[in-house]
């Protein structure tokens, strides 16, 4: 019997996060279909999206989802679309594993690899060889096997690196036992090597930051509260689909098992008219490639979205701790490894923050003084992953800015450091190392600039040659090239020109006549880092381009292809764009790549402060003039608020009497 729906059939509700009573009747079919047998795993659930042409139009079907699976004990893996609301699987993929890449990881994987190493007799002698022969102090850290070997094509595999853990409250990270190497078919449950290369020692300083005692200091003194309050409470509203507005701004907020935070339908208020920016923004995906190439770390890239499913490991936020002010929370609706809903509460934050003064001017002709203060609307989540932690802040500000900050924060992933001058570490206490490594991310911007027929300009500041138009050689310009076709869409940043990229609206005009348009400011930091030969880099050449812009499919939705978990490289966007498809004055994605490369420092350890990156998007003229001119100033702390005139204060008159005399 089809499940009953409560969906009012509407773009938005299309759209909205998971529901617990759509996840148990999407089990129900798959069990019933013979899909979700004893030992399957469900390693990701979300909403299958309508093709968003089809929705724009007023086209609205019931709501797909898209499951996939692996039987842990055999391997076989499907990718399955269900719609509950017909009761029915609406399409099924068996995978090749050796083609197709593999599912993400599931759970199980990483309490099974600890138990079936334990009880290996080769990787029980390296433990003994180095003098650890308490196995419960020894905690096996599974890691993704990239790229496989010949001899290892088809396995699922994890390899694995052990560290010593003193007693339960210590700090694992600070005592790598490096040196030793094993490597785990988590079907068969069967450790397939074990490479015992170098016998380094065991750093043994404590590293235990949460503990209060741990570093000898006492707290530190002279910090005063601070506190936020919204007496009147905040200034936006959210409907049950996730529709958020707040002071001319309109988004659709969902939550996805990989992407984390997902918005859809982005739009401003422009003189009553609201107009569209974006159609849907995510992180679509990020890498996080190591630099040492040595024989326990050449294949260590972990992809946090593709393989390890980012948005599962979202944190419960808490007020105080995480969040400070006025703060909505939102619950993230998820499916668990069996097929059952699973709430994370206060997954999202949404609040208000003042960003100090978004405009002034002192004037002299007029004796005047006016500003505004600028505030932003903030929606974040914060996600652990292994040793790493993430916020993700999306901030929408007054003046039609949008910006992407990523915290990346947590403990680095060790090594023992074998020897002064290494190239590829720093060491960072006595004989413990943290090699060098990168974190891209690539967000996937649909991009929806007032329409869905968008164009890309690269812009550039332009030294004009000296001659008859540029006598002085003072004079200098920007330059704009129109990106055509996927290829030449395909670009780096550079800094030194100010490179950015313009997206247009070639058919909506602006006050002035010119098309409307956000631009696209990168940070500009590097891009992948390994050899074009290397197996990341086949499997991650997303992250090779600071930009990629695409033409809208709906089925084009990871940079490094749907099955990123052992796939031998060469899907998502190098596959797409191959075919140099037009990407001018069309319905486009952008992908734009950004991130840190890390060379640790002693002050990352043993916990370390926020690194931040990120982009921004700002209006290019979208709107007619300054969109803030209408803000109310503030009275808070003037008798005038924050305007002044000659007849509002002596002050201003004598300033202006003192000029006159001048």
């Amino acid at each position: 019997m089809p499940h009953q729906t409560t969906d009012k059939r509407t773009v938005s509700a299309a759209l909205a996060s998971l529901r617990t009573e759509e996840i148990e009747a999407c089990k129900a079919i798959l069990g019933r279909e013979g899909l979700l047998g004893e030992n399957t795993h469900v390693s990701y659930f979300g909403l299958a999206e309508q093709d968003k042409r089809e929705l724009l139009a007023g086209t609205v079907a019931p709501r797909r989802f898209r499951a996939m699976l692996i039987d842990m004990s055999t391997g076989v893996s499907h990718d399955v679309v269900v719609c509950p609301d017909e009761g029915r699987i609406v399409t099924v993929k068996l995978l090749d594993a050796t083609v197709d890449g593999q599912v993400p990881v599931v759970l199980v994987e990483f309490s099974l690899v600890e138990e079936v190493v334990h009880t290996d007799e080769r990787w029980l002698e390296a433990m003994r060889k180095r003098g650890l022969t308490d196995v419960s102090r020894l905690r096996v850290n599974p890691m993704t096997a990239g790229v496989l070997r010949d001899d290892e094509r088809g396995r699922r595999l994890q390899r694995c690196v052990t560290f010593l853990q003193k007693t339960p409250d210590d700090l694992g990270w600070a005592h790598p036992v490096d040196g030793v190497l094993a490597t785990v078919d988590v079907v068969t449950g069967e450790v397939v090597d074990v490479v015992d290369y170098a016998q380094l020692p065991v750093p043994e300083e404590d590293g235990n930051f949460h503990d209060p005692a741990w570093s000898g200091q006492p707290a530190r003194a002279g910090i005063k509260p601070i506190e936020i309050t919204q007496p009147d409470g905040p200034s936006f509203t959210i409907d049950e689909d996730g529709v958020l507005n707040w002071l001319g701004w309109s988004l659709q907020v969902s939550f996805d098992q990989r992407e984390g935070l997902v918005f859809h339908q982005v739009s401003v208020e422009d003189g009553g008219v609201r107009r569209p920016v974006l159609y849907r923004a995510s992180i679509a995906e990020m890498v996080v490639p190591y630099g040492d190439p040595g024989p326990q770390r050449w294949f260590q890239n972990f992809f946090d979205c593709g393989e390890y499913l980012l948005g599962g490991f979202a944190n419960s936020l808490e007020l105080g701790c995480d969040c400070v002010g006025d703060i909505t929370y939102l619950d993230a609706v998820l499916a668990d490894n069996a097929g059952n809903p699973r709430t994370v509460p206060q997954a999202i934050c949404i609040h208000e923050e003042d960003t100090g003064i978004l405009w002034k001017h002192s004037d002299t002709w007029t004796s005047s003084s006016v500003s505004r203060r600028g505030r932003r609307l903030v929606v974040s989540f914060f996600v652990t992953v292994g040793n790493y932690d993430y916020g993700f802040y999306w901030y929408f500000s007054l003046d039609g800015t949008i910006e992407l900050e990523v915290k990346a924060t947590g403990v680095v992933f060790t090594s023992a450091y074998p020897g002064e001058g290494y190239p590829y570490a720093q060491q960072l206490a006595p004989g413990l190392g943290a090699p060098h490594h990168q974190h891209l991310f690539s967000a996937r911007l649909d991009m929806t600039v007032g329409g869905v027929d968008n164009a890309v300009d690269e812009l550039e500041a332009a030294l004009v040659p000296r001659g008859p138009e540029n006598p002085t050689g003072s004079g200098f310009t920007q330059s704009v090239t129109r990106l055509r076709t996927e290829l030449d869409a395909q670009r780096l940043a550079d800094n030194t020109k100010g490179r950015v990229w313009l997206v247009s609206n070639p058919s909506v005009r602006g006050r002035l006549g010119g098309p409307v348009g956000y631009v696209l400011y990168p940070e500009g930091k590097p891009v992948l880092l390994a050899d074009e030969e290397s197996d990341i880099h086949r499997r991650a050449t997303f992250s090779s381009k600071h930009l990629w812009v695409t033409p809208y499919s709906p089925d084009e939705n990871y940079p490094a292809g749907d099955f990123v978990n052992l796939h031998p490289g060469g899907a998502g966007l190098p596959a797409w764009t191959a075919a140099n498809r037009d990407v001018d004055n069309t319905d486009i994605v952008l992908w734009h790549t950004f991130g840190l490369t890390h060379f640790p420092r002693l002050e990352d350890w043993p916990v370390m402060p926020v690194d931040s990156t990120g982009f921004v998007l700002k209006p290019h003229n979208f709107f007619g003039r300054n969109p803030a001119l209408d803000l109310p100033g503030s009275a808070a702390h003037s008798e005038h608020g924050c305007e002044h005139s000659p007849a509002q204060g002596p002050e201003h008159a004598d300033n202006a009497d003192n000029e006159e005399n001048q």
